[in-house]
């Protein structure tokens, strides 16, 4: 018998150390699947440790900021799975790899799932409102691009450039966390981590490419076709640039260019070693990019 293709990790721990009641909800936020927060975590990360100056620099206040942002990106991500799968219920039904999620199999209501936002949304803004004024700004000018997405796959061919805006704001609110403005470093990894993104979020799309063609849900994946390792090289490069070039411009020592290089050569063993036409192995290497986030918050560390 064929085995489904889902991303839902049913043995996870996080189902066994608590009730069986808040299993939907904690499904519904992905709380089985950490790379998402991983991935919208780091850049905020990135962030806070280049504005310290490395990690014998770093305060108390720094390590405060930096758990504000780990408990600020569970919440936050798992807000976005909620509207996201709020948008999506009806596709998600359509596809493998989603159909048993709790809203598309019928296990949480809309109704239930509007609620459970507010109260997510609710605990982001008690954590946003530790930050700095400039940095509250940001969390709240994200909110855009959060529910832009959903809608992004239904008009353009790039949900994953919206998502890049979305998933990369911890980069800017870090730095203004931490000095309470955004300077040309901050902006550069923001830039970074946006084609970092399209790169990692092509890669990932392609998991779901023929249930997308037969919905009608576009993508990058599908644009691009067989030509996406291309595509996704010409984005990782870019990312690797900008993280050069931020590590130039911030003084960074010799540690940060050879953790760099590392990292830039993880990309380019994603690439080299994706099996494009295995759904598996898409989400498998989507999965490893959170090495990659961690070794580049280690450069920074070491910056």
């Amino acid at each position: 018998m064929k085995i489904p293709h889902t991303d839902i990790i049913s043995h996870h721990p996080v189902y066994r150390l608590s009730p069986p009641v808040a299993w939907p909800y904690l499904s519904l936020m992905r709380l089985d699947r950490p790379i998402g927060t991983w991935l919208l975590l780091l850049p905020g990360w990135w962030s806070i440790a280049m504005e310290a100056r490395g990690i014998t620099h770093m305060t108390l206040h720094h390590l405060y900021l930096m758990v504000l942002f780990g408990f600020g990106a569970i919440i936050m991500r798992g807000a976005g799975c909620v509207i996201n799968d709020l948008w999506d219920k009806d596709f998600d039904k359509a596809v493998e790899r989603t159909r048993s999620r709790p809203l598309a199999s019928g296990i949480i209501s809309p109704r239930q799932a509007m609620f459970f936002l507010g109260a997510l949304l609710f605990a982001g803004l008690v954590i946003l409102l530790q930050l700095p004024q400039v940095a509250i700004l940001l969390g709240i000018v994200s909110l855009a691009p959060v529910s832009l997405y959903p809608l992004a796959k239904r008009f353009t061919w790039y949900p994953q450039a919206i998502l890049g805006l979305t998933f990369n704001f911890g980069a800017l609110m870090g730095s203004a966390a931490v000095s309470n403005n955004i300077p040309a470093s901050a902006i550069l990894l923001y830039v970074a981590g946006f084609f970092w993104t399209l790169g990692y979020d092509t890669l990932y799309a392609h998991q779901d490419i023929a249930d997308d063609s037969m919905i009608g849900i576009k993508s990058t994946a599908r644009k691009f076709g067989d030509n996406s390792p291309t595509y996704i090289s010409i984005f990782y490069s870019f990312t690797t640039f900008l993280l050069f070039v931020t590590g130039m411009i911030t003084g960074a020592g010799i540690l940060f260019f050879i953790v760099w290089a590392l990292a830039g050569f993880h990309l380019v063993w994603q690439i080299a070693s994706w099996k494009m036409h295995d759904p598996k192995d898409c989400l498998s290497k989507f999965r490893k990019n959170r090495d990659f986030g961690l070794l580049v918050f280690t450069a920074f560390l070491l910056i």
